[in-house]
């Protein structure tokens, strides 16, 4: 992901829409608050996405790629995950980021489908392929001008002797010389993926996982073809076809020591609690009927129809499902956090409150995500003795994310009912440079050096946002 800010968040609860087979809703901490937004990326990767929020799911992936990150002697710390609002079974590199579709974590049934993706995905990251597909991309498009530049002057030598062979092959080598650059990226490309297959399977060997994963998602694809009918022609795509990759994972398998290794168990419980809330926010109380059609009784089925019950309007009988639910889990941090949620929508502020600190507090990942929310809540209450506490909370998630445009919003409004309108000023500044809206950074940033002190801190920020553009 090219662009550094991840977050344009709307906030009002007001604001919420949703469309089939999307996720499009408020907030800063989970799906339960969630927006997507357009993010560009590199062309040879997948142009632009959709990222989407949740702090539940972003630290599972972030336990499932831990392993296997050290494995491939990358530092977790510095690989980030990005969530992407796609149903398709899909995930793709770029910087140090790891792009991982939503539909992907819908379809895939086990934790290792997923290990095994973002095992993949590291071999690229390990490997540099990314730099390496550059050089390849500038190769091909050399090769590109040279040969037009070779065939124009075939085609020039051609008339001056009045050769009309001549001319005629200059045309057929301008003609093709594109082609054989591109099928020589594409003969790249493909090399480079069977690498990270190989590469993934090296990880997931050293960490004691299963590579089954890998080939069950393989074995998808394939099948989807077959279904399709479509002949693929395999020099025109940028991937090995999946019956190759499926072969090599064959062998790699028989080689493995750890091949019929399963996730444990409270692993699988989270990723059933993942998909569950992913199927209530992209279909409903249907979709988690269709995801748990054995099983309307285990905890994800009830987390996913809890969901879907206030996502449906009814957020006072959500509430009593994730009551329920929390006298079962009394110490997991999420079900406390879209708890809180739902309090909010029901303008029980002082509970919704309570609800996020204790989620905070549970949160073992110290998510910014769920500390904003919570600031947040301390906002809403609308109460001049709570925004001290809703300043300390903002202000630490923006340091943990300094591009979470919602918290500095909130963050303005917390100083603007404490009476400091000169700070609030400077915050939507700074929100809006970070956020790349130059202009209203400019405005903020001006009517802040009116309020602030001179020579202070915050003013001599402003009067740097200030000077930026001109």
């Amino acid at each position: 992901m090219a662009k550094t800010s991840l977050q344009l968040f709307q906030t009002e609860n007001s604001e919420r829409q949703r469309r089939p087979g999307t996720l499009k809703r408020v907030a800063s901490g989970c799906l339960a608050a969630l927006v997507a937004v357009s993010v560009l990326v590199p062309a040879n990767a997948q142009g632009r996405v959709a990222v989407v929020r949740d702090a539940e799911i972003e630290t599972l992936l972030k336990d499932y790629a831990k392993p296997v990150l050290q494995a491939a002697g990358l530092k977790a710390s510095r690989v980030q995950i990005v969530l992407v609002n796609d149903r398709s079974f899909n995930a793709f590199v770029d910087g140090q980021r790891i792009f991982v579709n939503t539909g992907a974590l819908m379809q895939a049934v086990v934790p290792n489908e997923i290990i095994g993706v973002l095992a993949h995905e590291a071999g690229h990251l390990a490997g540099g392929h990314q730099q390496r597909l550059r050089e390849q991309i500038a190769a091909a498009r050399t090769m590109a001008i040279v040969g037009g530049l070779l065939g124009a002057g075939a085609i020039a030598a051609g008339s001056i002797s009045g050769n009309s062979g001549g001319a005629r092959a200059g045309g057929a080598l301008i003609t093709a010389t594109p082609g054989l650059a591109q099928r020589s990226l594409l003969s790249y490309r493909r090399s480079e993926e069977m690498n990270a297959d190989q590469a993934a399977a090296r990880y997931l060997d050293a960490t004691g996982q299963s590579i089954r994963g890998m080939l069950t998602t393989f074995q998808r694809f394939s099948q989807s073809l077959s279904l399709s009918g479509v002949q693929v022609d395999q020099y025109q795509v940028s991937h090995p076809l999946p019956r190759e990759r499926i072969a090599l994972l064959e062998e790699l398998a028989r080689k493995s020591r750890h091949y019929d290794a399963t996730d444990p168990i409270p692993l699988q419980r989270r990723h059933n609690l993942m998909r569950a809330k992913i199927a209530a926010y992209t279909g409903g109380a249907q979709a988690v009927a269709r995801l748990f059609p054995n099983d309307r009784v285990s905890l994800a089925a009830r987390y996913g129809e809890a969901i879907a019950t206030d996502l449906a309007g009814n957020s006072a009988a959500s509430l009593q499902k994730m009551d329920a639910l929390i006298r079962e889990q009394p110490n997991n941090a999420y079900f406390h956090e879209f708890r809180g949620e739902v309090l909010l929508k029901l303008r029980k502020n002082d509970e919704a409150i309570k609800a996020f600190g204790t989620a905070a507090k549970l949160d073992r990942s110290k998510s910014p995500l769920i500390r904003a929310r919570l600031g947040f809540a301390l906002v809403s209450s609308g109460k001049p003795g709570n925004m001290n506490r809703a300043i300390d909370e903002l202000r630490a998630a923006i340091q943990a994310e300094p591009d979470n445009f919602n918290a500095y919003r909130h963050l303005s409004q917390a100083y603007g009912i404490a009476g400091d309108v000169g700070n609030a000023e400077l915050v939507m500044a700074e929100g809006n440079f970070r956020a790349g809206n130059t202009r209203d950074a400019q405005v903020f940033a001006a009517r802040a050096l009116q309020r602030l002190p001179k020579g202070s801190p915050g003013a001599i920020r402003a009067s740097d946002i200030l000077t930026v553009g001109k």
